[in-house]
């Protein structure tokens, strides 16, 4: 959206790729001389890793934006340096709130660039308000970022519960995630209140799979959540509880689930467990499903990414 807006504005040239691999988009920019390059985080990393980056000539590079889900900061800076992206921005935004809500300026500093998602766009409003009390938040507190304007969705075709539910009276779009606005008018996105997986730049919805999954005769339950990763942001994991008696190996429920969905929605890890954890009310803890498999699994290094 952002990329053929802009293009239709200013006249530019696109060259579109009919679906994002590392090796043709290396060499679009190398023989094309292409100035911008817009992409999820993913994106930008593949093209870094790939063998034929050192070969690419970057020299005509200049901008771009990198959106749709957290970028490492260490990549931005890459991407940065090696790339010649020296104007590049990064903008904030949800489909509901199309093509975005905040975004940092070519005129801000790097520092500013790769660990913000910058201010509000023009005519739009935002604000982050204490989920619980809805008040809103003192600078660097927490809570859920508020967007209201122009961009703002006019609801979800034909499901008014939902829309009331995302779009308060006053016009606000509760987007779900959490964040926090700096001192000088920065916002900063700091993680989600919804349980909503983003995969390199993919939204996927945990209760999609968690439904499939209970279709398999032998599941009893099943939560899946998100766990760090170093190269997609987040990748799924299904834990799954078995009724009594039955038996199955990760990769069976794996090609269950690749029979019928589609294969980013695959979870990476499964993990057969024999209960979740609660709270007093009974709610299972899913942050504490994460904390753990973070342990489990080893995922310090992709926990630990700093994301802008």
């Amino acid at each position: 959206v952002l990329a053929m807006t802009a293009s239709m504005t200013h006249g530019a040239t696109v060259l579109p790729l009919p679906y994002f691999s590392p090796k043709p988009a290396l060499a679009c920019i190398n023989n094309e001389h292409i100035t911008a390059f817009h992409g999820v985080p993913t994106m930008f990393i593949s093209l870094l890793e790939h063998p034929d980056f050192p070969k690419t000539d970057f020299s005509y590079m200049r901008t771009g934006i990198m959106a749709g889900s957290p970028c490492p900061i260490d990549k931005m800076r890459e991407v940065v340096d090696k790339m010649n992206m020296t104007e590049i921005t990064i903008v904030y935004g949800q489909t509901e709130a199309s093509p975005g809500c905040t975004m940092s300026s070519t005129e801000d500093s790097i520092e500013v660039r790769v660990n913000t998602v910058g201010k509000e766009l023009p005519e739009i409003e935002c604000k982050i308000v204490d989920p619980e009390t809805g008040e809103e938040c003192p600078p660097n507190v927490n809570g859920e970022f508020l967007a209201r304007g122009y961009n703002i969705m006019k609801g979800y075709y034909k499901m008014p519960k939902e829309t009331a539910e995302a779009i308060d009276k006053d016009g606000w779009l509760h987007t779900g995630d959490l964040a926090c606005k700096t001192e000088d008018g920065y916002y900063k996105i700091t993680g989600r209140l919804k349980d909503m997986i983003i995969r390199g730049g993919e939204n996927i919805y945990p209760k999609e799979i968690e439904e499939f999954i209970y279709t398999n005769p032998k599941v009893s339950d099943v939560q899946v959540i998100g766990v760090p990763d170093e190269n997609y942001g987040e990748e799924i994991m299904a834990c799954i509880i078995l009724k009594e008696g039955e038996t199955m190996t990760e990769q069976e429920m794996k090609d269950f689930i690749a029979a019928s969905m589609a294969r980013h929605k695959v979870p990476r890890y499964i993990d057969f467990v024999d209960s979740f954890p609660m709270n007093a009310a009974g709610k299972i803890l899913k942050y504490k499903m994460r904390e753990d498999a973070v342990e489990k699994l080893g995922l310090q290094k992709a926990n630990s990414v700093v994301t802008a």
